[in-house]
């Protein structure tokens, strides 16, 4: 949905993440361009599988990554585009058309009119709508239209693509956002934004499925001929990965992350038997205590986890059709995207071609911000 800062110079996101809150203020000039002048991020408290769990600790989580960003752009700010996260997510297509004016060309009007009518019709009922986006526009039935402006017909008819989310699940970010003294400006699927931080022009126009791995969540948005198609969700993210290494081998939580941030990845080669790894048992962290295992030890429970995962996709984008469609690739995004050995398990389970995707679309990015797991924010 667009933005109203059209008319001012500041503009400012934030990404409301299971692992990280994340805060950007960025300035955008008289050419549209956008420069990033600020930006904070810390470790998220109060937040699991993309849910508010403790609005409090959720708050200051908030306001400890604005501070951040606003003493580094030296600017105050009271308006963010903040994103929507979750296992609750979900996307329903409505059409609508409307008959023409056969004597003249479909004008700006028409659009209006006929999207409007799409809306009037949407029952939202116990949810919060995120995103109402015009799609594929046709003619008296015809193929898919981009911009249908200036040609002639009889009818026009749109898909319109509903992004919704429970509206008690919307309420408690809200408040988050309110308790932080700010406004929300603007919303958004943490994939939509991964998707339009990370795609480039081609691969929404020929298919793409933009799969932003979190801590506590994996989304999922799918684009054709330019669009976004679907909008989806899963509550499986990094930090069940941590979670399982940390049950398996006996660890602490924070020796398990580093464990998987070292030495973890999503499929075993024969040097992995050879290699060893020391762990330590869980409210242990006297050397003497320490215990060597075999790294293939490690990644025999890392790998299910993410073939899980991919398999769970799978079966998402085959409900909706969009699994055998041979131009469409997938762009792997977010925090978890980078453990070693992920694009290759996801290649092989989706049975599609696989990149890592980065944010891309704003010039002059700062290096720190050039990396998965800051894709939605940019974005």
């Amino acid at each position: 949905m667009p933005h109203s800062f059209n008319r001012v110079s500041t503009i400012a996101a934030l990404d409301i993440g299971s692992s990280k809150v994340c805060c950007v203020i960025a300035k955008v000039g008289r050419d549209n361009r956008i420069n990033v002048v600020g930006y904070g991020y810390n470790a998220s408290k109060g937040i699991k599988n993309g849910i508010v769990t403790d609005i409090n600790k959720a708050t200051l989580s908030v306001c400890n990554a604005v501070e951040a960003a606003e003493q580094m752009a030296n600017e105050r700010i009271d308006r963010v585009i903040v994103n929507i996260a979750g296992d609750k997510i979900r996307s329903v297509v409505k059409n609508s058309s409307i008959p023409l004016n056969k004597n003249r060309a479909v004008n700006e009007n028409d659009l209006t009119k006929v999207i409007e009518k799409g809306i009037h019709k949407i029952n939202v009922e116990g949810c919060e709508l995120i995103h109402c986006l015009p799609t594929n526009y046709r003619l008296d039935g015809g193929e898919n239209i981009k911009d249908p402006r200036n040609i002639f017909g009889e009818t026009l008819s749109v898909d319109i693509l509903l992004g919704l989310v429970p509206d008690i699940m919307f309420r408690n970010v809200s408040t988050v956002i309110e308790n932080a003294h700010l406004e929300i400006a603007g919303k958004a699927f943490s994939s939509y934004a991964s998707g339009m931080a990370c795609l480039v022009d081609d691969e929404k126009e020929l298919g793409a499925t933009v799969i932003d791995m979190g801590g506590g969540t994996t989304s999922i948005a799918c684009f054709q001929h330019g669009f976004p198609v679907y909008f989806s969700s899963l509550p499986v993210g990094g930090n069940n990965v941590t979670n399982d290494i940390a049950y398996g081998l006996t660890t602490s939580f924070s020796h398990a992350e580093r464990l998987k941030t070292l030495h973890g990845c999503a499929f075993l080669s024969s040097q992995d038997k050879e290699e060893t790894i020391n762990v330590y048992p869980v409210g242990e962290e006297d050397d003497s205590c320490i215990k060597q295992i075999p790294r293939a030890e490690l990644i025999s429970i890392i790998t299910p986890r993410i073939e899980e995962t991919f398999e769970i996709v799978n079966r998402k984008l085959a409900e909706v059709g969009l699994r055998d469609i041979s131009s469409h690739r997938v762009v792997l995004t977010g925090g978890a995207s980078q453990l070693s050995g992920v694009r290759e398990v996801a290649s092989m389970v989706l049975d599609k071609q696989v990149r890592l995707g980065h944010p891309k679309n704003i010039l002059n990015l700062p290096d720190s911000l050039y990396d998965p797991s800051f894709s939605t924010c940019i974005g």
